[in-house]
């Protein structure tokens, strides 16, 4: 039975109508027992991936679509066979990004054999000896009819393997205008103004059985070559499985002895009289930390407060952080836990796996300045921004679909304005407006042709539409961020912040750890307001 291997979902932004989990669920409708993703440049879906094959008993697998910058018709399929793969994979996906220069000729020369490659370019094809790893990939769509026959004889003749492919960014035929619409708002235009090197083949869905079958009756070989890449592909994501960077002690000390000594230190300067019941919460304390492994991480938040005091900058620690011991001896924060009697297990417990959130707040003109530091100490290829996925929402996803449909700018004004700024999940259907908020009572949104801006509009609700900054969180990883996911540049480019394709969510999951400092105005004029006063008492 013939099943794609060459799938985009909505993380290809705007240029698939399929989430993750619907792409998962069509596989299990299909009878599949795999399921594949291969989105533009990217891994942002790979998580999501992960769960939900998993909660579906298919094998996920892990591969990326990756162009040439100065070509996008020239481009690979690439597959992670094993976790060696999987970090090369997002290495490439990496560079692809950041690589001024990125040149996809060069880099196919250096992939490994962790990874399957599979083209359509004869281009590349012929800079490739041939091998177990790399395939031709034919493609039945009628646009590339002449090329794909020129591909299969040339990788027949040469000895190359190849494998049937038929693309899919949308799941059914009826599903084409909405795909339409995501490439008018990519390309801002409308649906009939899309020209043809923007638009994606309309032959690009799910089809029944038969029709796959009579399209590749001729190639059983071809697809024979699926089940090949499948069994090839063997990457078991340990989701959850923490990986923590390393505190360098300064006298090779283990991580926990050190932190005990700072803390007690610390504890005996903070304390008068140091109780049984004292010394009990403390190594409490440290044997919970030392328990869920969680001492390099107390370690490097206390060496980020420890340079904060050196560069007399303002901070103050916030959360549950407050309600333990060891971060107050530590420094975290201000506020004594055991004077005020305050539970530490909010904040950690044995039964709690998750990694102890951690806030500081510094001034917003001294943030930077601290952020700067931890990428300097623990390494750029260690240190990286968490992103954010910044989703369409009510106003936004009727805006883009009207524009992309061919309303004039005044129609749509007029209109928008009576949809107030709606969290997706909170209600993601636009249709439900007129039942919760008042100002929306006018809109015409039953009566054509705005019941046709409506319905599109509320299936973009929700989609990604691009990456921005978590506002706090920053990530220090054990080794190269790259061995764990993909990087890129922050919607801005020009600021040159590198961020974390998958989100906070995905970035937990792949068990890496973000420390949370955060941006506090008011520290900044508190700050300003104390250095005035103490200049005005020194004239």
């Amino acid at each position: 039975m013939y099943l794609p291997i060459h799938v985009h979902s909505y993380y290809s932004f705007l240029q698939s109508t399929l989430s993750v989990e619907r792409i998962v669920q069509k596989y299990k409708e299909l009878g599949a027992r795999f399921v594949p993703l291969t989105d533009t440049n990217g891994m942002y879906g790979f998580v999501k991936l992960a769960r939900e094959a998993e909660s579906l008993g298919l094998k996920p697998i892990y591969g990326a679509y990756i162009d040439d910058p100065t070509n996008k018709e020239k481009y690979i399929l690439i597959y992670a066979k094993n976790m060696i793969g999987f970090s090369e994979l997002c290495l490439l996906i990496s560079k692809r990004h950041l690589e001024e220069n990125f040149q996809l000729d060069e880099i196919v020369k250096s992939i490994s054999e962790n990874i399957i490659i599979v083209t359509p370019s004869l281009e590349l094809l012929k800079q490739l000896p041939p091998g177990d790893n790399i395939y031709a990939e034919l493609k039945p769509d009628k646009n590339q009819k002449y090329n794909t026959k020129q591909l299969y004889q040339y990788a027949k003749s040469s000895g190359y393997k190849y494998v049937a492919s038929s693309p899919i960014h949308f799941e059914q035929h009826d599903d084409y205008l909405f795909l339409k619409i995501l490439l008018s708002i990519k390309y801002r235009t409308n649906v009939d103004k899309l020209k043809t090197d923007e638009r994606i083949d309309e032959e690009f869905f799910f089809k029944d059985e038969k029709l796959w079958n009579r399209i590749w009756k001729n190639l059983p070989e071809a697809v024979s070559a699926i089940d090949e890449i499948v069994d090839a592909c063997n990457v078991e994501l340990k989701l959850c499985d923490y990986k923590f960077p390393k505190f360098e002690t300064p006298n090779g000390e283990t991580s926990i002895d050190y932190l005990k000594q700072l803390a007690w230190e610390r504890l005996n300067q903070l304390y008068q009289e140091i109780t049984p019941p004292l010394i009990k919460q403390f190594e409490y304390e440290l044997e919970v930390i030392s328990e869920l492994n969680f001492q390099d991480y107390f370690l490097i938040v206390w060496d980020i407060v420890e340079e904060a005091k050196r560069r007399d900058m303002v901070y103050i620690g916030r959360g549950s952080a407050g309600n333990s011991l060891i971060s107050y001896c530590l420094g975290f924060t201000s506020v004594d836990p055991i004077k005020y009697d305050m539970y530490f297990e909010r904040f950690m417990n044995k039964f709690r796996k998750d990694p102890p959130d951690i806030d500081l707040d510094f001034s917003w003109k001294e943030r930077d300045e601290i952020i700067r530091y931890v990428f300097e100490k623990y390494g750029y290829s260690k240190v990286a921004m968490i992103s954010t996925h910044v989703t369409f929402r009510g106003r936004s996803a009727f805006r883009e679909t009207a524009k992309a449909l061919g309303f004039s700018e005044m129609e749509i004004e007029k209109y928008s304005k009576m949809i107030p700024w709606v969290n997706p999940a909170a209600l993601p259907n636009i249709v439900g407006l007129k039942e919760k908020f008042p100002e929306s009572q006018e809109l015409p949104f039953d009566e054509e042709p705005w019941k046709r801006v409506v319905d599109y509009a509320s299936k973009l609700t929700g989609f990604p539409r691009h990456l921005s900054i978590h506002p706090s969180g920053i990530l220090v990883a054990p080794d190269r961020i790259t061995n764990f996911t993909a990087l890129e540049f922050a919607n801005n480019k020009g600021l040159g912040l590198i961020v974390t394709q998958p989100d906070m969510y995905g970035v937990s999951d792949l068990g890496l750890v973000k420390i949370d400092l955060l941006s506090q105005r008011s520290l900044g004029v508190l700050r300003d307001t104390i250095k005035q006063i103490e200049k005005n008492e020194n004239k």
